[in-house]
């Protein structure tokens, strides 16, 4: 018994490393807002076969939110050194190729590149919020809503400010872009990410041209170039994007074990990849992502009526159109109470690690009371547009007689990480949009039956959180890059369905009706208290 035991193990591990020699893998990177992740995955795509990370945070510098380049670099290395050590520590080789490759990394924000592709001004995150004028003037412009992070509102502002770079400006793109680039030569962006650039034509499934036109229009004599060779050409999923240059392995693996000429998948925002994750790219699905941020995507069965600032219209990885409810802050303030916590624990003697501290304060919300007994709680790091701030002031806030415990003040900080979403997905439920189930995926989703519960309240729709969940875009797209060499014909939705969530398991919570009213409490009373928030905002600088 013993020995059959050992020969299934060497048996299993054996077809691993074949797949992985013959390059019957593919492999996923994703730049989120505080880990860069590499994914690989085997000839099955639901089978992960190893991962990588690398830490890596913001900063706040001239009171703009920016990366390095240095570090995403840097970053990326270290991520790509941990996987392949994983995968030579448990399959005995190391990966010197791959069936597909494809990049992923936060949508949105600003990287300004001159003719030699020199960067121009330190690359402009999702999360500032300085271009109020930029995008309330596109928005009337395009009659669409153009967020302030958008990189189109990005490049505008710039031009409204007068900034000296704007006549060096040659080609804008986005992270995930600057990296494809980088590593292939290729200026191309995934549709999904392109549409948090500049809006998309649902029909052509790339960049509106009516709304190219008007804007270069509206800003001939201000720019150097015409808009379209600003931006990078779309792609739609399942097409090739370019192929890894020897110049482009070098820089991925410096150990110089990768070999070029592997076909990159379209480069992809995380929203998508998280549709792609949660196999939430079909009409009347979503998904919530919560990390950083927080953001919600539905796919629309129609266009929306009117222009709501609170909703953008983007699109799948294959270019059908949705609507984003996207929150600049997500799962942080949360995150700094657990380090509280788990300080508390270590000085006391009693020494708990993170994911410890997080199941035992989760499952103790489960006892609060269902609006979180008055309590309130806002989670701006940053500034907030759905919430009206530029800037963010976190703010813990209880009347009274407000009913004060642990577990009422932490079901108030769970409920304020959906807060100013829910408040998104309300103008959705007046337009008479669909939902029969939301997939939710983040961290802050592994201890089950609390996060996932509280949403399902806050949503009233059913929340379905599945194994690959803690995955994430990682995963969603490396499984893309298998899309690219394994599609066989197929569209997005239907590839999805039958090669990679046929046999998932997945957890349902449908709304709990108590919970629920909670809630619907708990939000007017975090809508009605905004003012405090803003009052916050223009009292502490």
């Amino acid at each position: 018994m013993e020995a059959s035991v050992t020969h299934t193990a060497t048996r299993d591990r054996s077809a691993e490393r074949d797949d992985i020699l013959a390059g019957r893998t593919s492999l996923g990177i994703e730049f989120g807002s505080t880990r860069i992740k590499a994914c690989l995955i085997g000839s099955d795509p639901t089978q992960v076969l190893a991962t990588g990370s690398h830490a890596w945070e913001n900063r706040f510098e001239e009171r703009r939110w920016t990366y390095s380049l240095d570090d995403v670099w840097s970053g990326l290395q270290a991520a790509y050194a941990d996987l392949a050590a994983a995968v030579e520590s448990e399959y005995g080789v190391v990966p010197a190729t791959f069936g597909a490759i494809g990049v992923s990394a936060m949508m949105h924000g600003y990287l300004a590149f001159d003719a030699d592709d020199g960067l121009l001004v330190p690359f402009r995150t999702w999360r500032n919020t300085s271009t109020g004028p930029a995008a309330a003037e596109l928005t009337e412009l395009l009659g669409i809503n153009i967020p302030l992070r958008w990189s189109v509102a990005h490049l505008h502002q710039a031009v409204l400010d007068g900034e000296a770079h704007v006549a060096d400006i040659r080609h804008v793109t986005t992270l995930a872009g600057y990296v494809h680039a980088s590593l292939t030569g290729e200026k191309v962006l995934g549709v999904g990410d392109a549409s948090g650039m500049f809006p998309i034509d649902p029909v052509t499934r790339d960049y509106d041209q009516r709304r190219v036109d008007l804007f270069d229009a509206h800003s001939a004599g201000r720019l150097p170039v015409n808009l379209r060779a600003l931006l990078p050409e779309v792609r739609v999923a399942g097409q090739v994007a370019g192929s890894l240059t020897a110049a482009g392995a070098a820089l991925l693996d410096p150990s110089g074990v990768l070999r070029p000429g592997i076909p990159f998948c379209p480069p992809e925002g995380d929203a998508g990849t998280g549709m792609v994750a949660t196999e939430a790219v079909a009409p009347r699905t979503g998904n919530v992502s919560a990390g950083t941020s927080i953001f919600a995507m539905v796919v629309l069965e129609r266009p929306l009526q009117t222009t709501h600032h609170e909703i953008d219209v983007v699109t799948t990885p294959a270019g059908d159109l949705v609507a984003m409810v996207h929150c600049n802050n997500g799962a942080s303030e949360l995150a700094a109470w657990v380090g509280m916590f788990e300080r508390f624990a270590a000085a006391s003697g009693s020494a708990l690690d993170a994911d410890a501290v997080y199941d035992t304060l989760f499952r103790e919300a489960l006892s609060g009371d269902p609006d979180a007994g008055g309590l309130l709680a806002y989670n701006h790091l940053a500034g907030e547009p759905i919430a009206g701030t530029e800037e963010g002031r976190p703010l813990f806030v209880r009347t009274p007689d407000s009913r004060f415990t642990l577990a009422n003040a932490i079901r108030a900080q769970l409920y304020g990480v959906f807060g100013t979403l829910a408040l998104g997905m309300r103008v959705l439920d007046r337009e008479g949009v669909q939902l029969d189930r939301m997939f939710a995926h983040g961290g802050m989703f592994r201890t089950a039956g609390v996060a996932q519960r509280f949403l399902a309240a806050a949503l009233g729709a059913p929340v379905a959180v599945g194994d690959t969940a803690s995955e994430g875009g990682a995963w969603g797209i490396a499984v893309l890059a298998d899309y690219l060499a394994h599609g066989d014909g197929l569209d997005l939705d239907a590839y999805l369905r039958e090669r990679v969530f046929a046999s998932a398991s997945i957890d349902v919570a449908e709304p709990d009706e108590a919970d629920a009213a909670g809630f619907a409490a708990y939000l007017d009373r975090y809508d009605a208290g905004l003012a405090v928030e803003r009052a916050a905002v223009a009292a502490l600088s």
